[in-house]
Protein backbone atom coordinates (compact mmCIF):
# COMPACT_ATOMS: atom_id res chain seq x y z
CA UNK A 1 0.00 0.00 0.00
CA UNK A 2 1.25 3.62 -1.02
CA UNK A 3 2.89 5.23 2.26
CA UNK A 4 1.15 8.45 2.92
CA UNK A 5 -0.10 9.11 6.51
CA UNK A 6 -3.00 7.22 7.75
CA UNK A 7 -5.61 5.36 5.80
CA UNK A 8 -9.50 6.12 5.91
CA UNK A 9 -11.69 3.15 4.59
CA UNK A 10 -15.50 4.07 2.87
CA UNK A 11 -17.63 1.12 2.54
CA UNK A 12 -20.85 1.39 0.52
CA UNK A 13 -24.00 -0.43 1.95
CA UNK A 14 -26.19 -1.85 -0.77
CA UNK A 15 -24.69 -4.68 -2.42
CA UNK A 16 -21.81 -4.01 -0.70
CA UNK A 17 -21.60 -4.72 2.87
CA UNK A 18 -24.73 -6.24 2.26
CA UNK A 19 -24.60 -9.05 0.02
CA UNK A 20 -27.32 -7.25 -2.37
CA UNK A 21 -29.69 -3.94 -2.51
CA UNK A 22 -31.55 -4.10 0.36
CA UNK A 23 -33.78 -0.99 -0.54
CA UNK A 24 -34.31 -2.29 -3.88
CA UNK A 25 -35.50 -5.61 -2.52
CA UNK A 26 -37.49 -4.46 -0.30
CA UNK A 27 -39.55 -2.15 -2.62
CA UNK A 28 -39.90 -5.31 -5.11
CA UNK A 29 -41.45 -7.31 -1.78
CA UNK A 30 -43.36 -4.73 -0.35
CA UNK A 31 -44.99 -2.35 -2.89
CA UNK A 32 -48.38 -1.93 -2.97
CA UNK A 33 -48.63 -1.63 -6.94
CA UNK A 34 -45.99 -1.39 -9.92
CA UNK A 35 -45.29 2.60 -9.92
CA UNK A 36 -41.88 1.78 -8.50
CA UNK A 37 -40.50 0.03 -11.77
CA UNK A 38 -42.24 3.42 -13.92
CA UNK A 39 -40.07 5.30 -11.13
CA UNK A 40 -36.59 3.21 -11.63
CA UNK A 41 -36.67 3.59 -15.11
CA UNK A 42 -37.15 6.98 -15.38
CA UNK A 43 -33.66 7.44 -13.16
CA UNK A 44 -31.72 4.79 -14.83
CA UNK A 45 -32.42 6.85 -17.83
CA UNK A 46 -31.18 9.72 -16.00
CA UNK A 47 -35.04 11.94 -15.90
CA UNK A 48 -34.90 11.97 -12.43
CA UNK A 49 -32.53 12.08 -9.48
CA UNK A 50 -31.83 9.77 -6.36
CA UNK A 51 -33.74 11.71 -3.93
CA UNK A 52 -36.97 11.64 -6.26
CA UNK A 53 -37.07 8.40 -6.94
CA UNK A 54 -36.39 7.33 -3.53
CA UNK A 55 -39.40 9.33 -2.56
CA UNK A 56 -41.79 8.00 -5.40
CA UNK A 57 -40.62 4.27 -4.23
CA UNK A 58 -41.12 4.84 -0.85
CA UNK A 59 -44.50 6.15 -1.71
CA UNK A 60 -45.43 2.97 -3.07
CA UNK A 61 -44.89 0.77 -0.37
CA UNK A 62 -46.53 -0.44 2.58
CA UNK A 63 -45.69 -2.60 5.23
CA UNK A 64 -45.49 -2.10 8.97
CA UNK A 65 -43.52 -1.41 11.19
CA UNK A 66 -42.89 -4.53 13.08
CA UNK A 67 -43.20 -6.07 9.60
CA UNK A 68 -40.10 -4.40 8.04
CA UNK A 69 -38.61 -5.00 11.57
CA UNK A 70 -39.02 -9.04 10.90
CA UNK A 71 -37.46 -8.79 7.13
CA UNK A 72 -34.34 -6.62 8.12
CA UNK A 73 -33.72 -9.24 10.95
CA UNK A 74 -33.54 -11.42 8.10
CA UNK A 75 -30.50 -9.75 6.01
CA UNK A 76 -26.97 -10.89 5.80
CA UNK A 77 -24.08 -8.90 5.19
CA UNK A 78 -20.97 -10.77 3.45
CA UNK A 79 -18.89 -13.07 5.69
CA UNK A 80 -15.77 -11.44 5.25
CA UNK A 81 -17.30 -7.60 6.66
CA UNK A 82 -16.60 -8.30 10.02
CA UNK A 83 -13.40 -10.18 9.45
CA UNK A 84 -12.42 -7.06 7.70
CA UNK A 85 -13.92 -4.59 9.93
CA UNK A 86 -11.81 -6.52 12.86
CA UNK A 87 -8.68 -6.27 11.08
CA UNK A 88 -9.57 -2.94 10.21
CA UNK A 89 -9.81 -2.32 13.64
CA UNK A 90 -7.16 -3.74 14.90
CA UNK A 91 -4.79 -1.32 12.93
CA UNK A 92 -6.65 1.50 13.57
CA UNK A 93 -7.91 2.52 10.60
CA UNK A 94 -11.09 4.64 10.38
CA UNK A 95 -13.83 3.48 8.78
CA UNK A 96 -16.62 4.94 7.71
CA UNK A 97 -20.47 3.81 5.76
CA UNK A 98 -21.51 6.17 3.19
CA UNK A 99 -25.19 5.16 1.85
CA UNK A 100 -27.59 6.28 -0.13
CA UNK A 101 -30.34 4.10 1.62
CA UNK A 102 -32.20 5.18 5.23
CA UNK A 103 -30.83 5.00 8.70
CA UNK A 104 -33.57 3.30 9.99
CA UNK A 105 -32.75 0.36 7.85
CA UNK A 106 -28.93 0.35 8.10
CA UNK A 107 -29.00 0.73 11.77
CA UNK A 108 -31.60 -2.48 12.24
CA UNK A 109 -29.63 -4.65 9.35
CA UNK A 110 -26.08 -4.06 11.27
CA UNK A 111 -27.40 -4.43 14.31
CA UNK A 112 -28.70 -7.55 13.67
CA UNK A 113 -25.49 -8.82 12.54
CA UNK A 114 -23.48 -8.03 15.60
CA UNK A 115 -22.05 -4.76 13.94
CA UNK A 116 -21.59 -1.40 15.95
CA UNK A 117 -19.73 1.44 16.84
CA UNK A 118 -19.37 2.04 13.02
CA UNK A 119 -19.39 5.65 11.37
CA UNK A 120 -22.59 5.77 9.44
CA UNK A 121 -23.88 8.64 6.94
CA UNK A 122 -27.25 8.10 5.18
CA UNK A 123 -29.95 9.53 4.33
CA UNK A 124 -33.42 9.57 6.95
CA UNK A 125 -36.25 7.60 7.39
CA UNK A 126 -39.46 7.09 9.75
CA UNK A 127 -41.70 4.70 10.16
CA UNK A 128 -44.90 6.40 10.76
CA UNK A 129 -48.02 3.43 10.66
CA UNK A 130 -47.37 1.79 7.21
CA UNK A 131 -46.27 4.66 5.26
CA UNK A 132 -42.53 6.10 5.50
CA UNK A 133 -41.46 9.28 5.89
CA UNK A 134 -37.81 10.41 4.51
CA UNK A 135 -35.33 13.23 5.29
CA UNK A 136 -32.11 14.05 3.25
CA UNK A 137 -30.26 15.88 5.40
CA UNK A 138 -26.66 15.34 3.13
CA UNK A 139 -28.26 16.30 -0.30
CA UNK A 140 -26.39 18.64 -2.53
CA UNK A 141 -28.96 20.87 -3.64
CA UNK A 142 -26.33 22.05 -6.86
CA UNK A 143 -26.42 18.53 -7.85
CA UNK A 144 -29.23 16.00 -8.39
CA UNK A 145 -27.76 13.02 -9.10
CA UNK A 146 -27.39 11.10 -5.41
CA UNK A 147 -30.08 12.03 -2.54
CA UNK A 148 -26.94 11.66 -0.48
CA UNK A 149 -24.00 13.70 -1.64
CA UNK A 150 -20.95 11.08 -0.05
CA UNK A 151 -18.30 13.10 -1.45
CA UNK A 152 -19.32 15.45 0.97
CA UNK A 153 -18.90 13.19 4.16
CA UNK A 154 -15.67 11.79 2.37
CA UNK A 155 -14.28 14.95 2.60
CA UNK A 156 -15.66 15.43 5.90
CA UNK A 157 -14.23 11.93 7.49
CA UNK A 158 -10.38 12.41 5.59
CA UNK A 159 -7.76 14.83 6.39
CA UNK A 160 -5.77 15.92 2.99
CA UNK A 161 -2.45 13.65 3.76
CA UNK A 162 -4.54 10.34 4.23
CA UNK A 163 -4.64 7.55 1.61
CA UNK A 164 -8.58 7.25 0.95
CA UNK A 165 -10.00 3.96 -0.08
CA UNK A 166 -13.45 3.21 -1.84
CA UNK A 167 -15.25 -0.07 -1.47
CA UNK A 168 -18.61 0.52 -3.66
CA UNK A 169 -20.92 -0.55 -7.08
CA UNK A 170 -23.40 2.00 -7.82
CA UNK A 171 -24.06 5.27 -9.46
CA UNK A 172 -23.71 6.83 -6.17
CA UNK A 173 -20.67 5.68 -5.59
CA UNK A 174 -18.87 7.60 -8.93
CA UNK A 175 -18.29 11.19 -7.55
CA UNK A 176 -16.80 9.45 -3.64
CA UNK A 177 -14.85 7.20 -5.16
CA UNK A 178 -12.91 9.79 -7.31
CA UNK A 179 -11.33 11.18 -4.78
CA UNK A 180 -10.14 8.01 -3.86
CA UNK A 181 -6.35 6.61 -4.13
CA UNK A 182 -7.64 3.59 -4.18
CA UNK A 183 -10.75 2.21 -5.66
CA UNK A 184 -12.45 -1.41 -5.17
CA UNK A 185 -15.11 -1.48 -7.73
CA UNK A 186 -17.94 -3.22 -9.09
CA UNK A 187 -21.26 -3.69 -11.53
CA UNK A 188 -22.14 0.33 -12.52
CA UNK A 189 -18.94 1.60 -10.45
CA UNK A 190 -16.58 -0.95 -12.03
CA UNK A 191 -18.23 -0.19 -15.39
CA UNK A 192 -17.14 3.59 -14.80
CA UNK A 193 -13.65 3.17 -13.72
CA UNK A 194 -13.29 0.90 -17.14
CA UNK A 195 -15.24 3.91 -19.79
CA UNK A 196 -12.71 6.56 -17.81
CA UNK A 197 -9.58 4.70 -17.25
CA UNK A 198 -9.44 5.53 -13.91
CA UNK A 199 -7.26 2.58 -11.49
CA UNK A 200 -9.03 0.50 -9.88
CA UNK A 201 -9.47 -3.19 -8.67
CA UNK A 202 -12.41 -5.01 -9.09
CA UNK A 203 -13.94 -7.64 -6.68
CA UNK A 204 -17.53 -8.98 -6.66
CA UNK A 205 -17.45 -9.52 -3.02
CA UNK A 206 -15.12 -8.87 0.08
CA UNK A 207 -13.31 -11.84 0.30
CA UNK A 208 -10.81 -10.19 -2.30
CA UNK A 209 -11.06 -6.99 -0.27
CA UNK A 210 -9.83 -8.88 2.88
CA UNK A 211 -7.22 -10.43 1.25
CA UNK A 212 -5.94 -7.56 0.24
CA UNK A 213 -6.11 -5.21 3.44
CA UNK A 214 -4.40 -8.67 4.72
CA UNK A 215 -1.57 -8.79 2.49
CA UNK A 216 -1.11 -4.75 3.03
CA UNK A 217 -1.21 -4.19 6.65
CA UNK A 218 -0.65 -7.36 8.39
Amino acid sequence: MEKKSDSVVFFDFDNTIAKYDVFDDMIERFAADERWIDIEERWKRGEIGSKECLEGQLKCTRITKKALDKYLARIKLDPYFKKLLSLLRKKKIKTVILSDNFDYILKRVLAHNGIRGLRVYSNKMQVVRDKFIPKFPFRNRKCLRCAHCKSKNLLANAAADNIIIYIGDGRSDICPAQKADIIFAKESLLEFCRSKNIKHIPFKNLEKVYAYFQRSIA
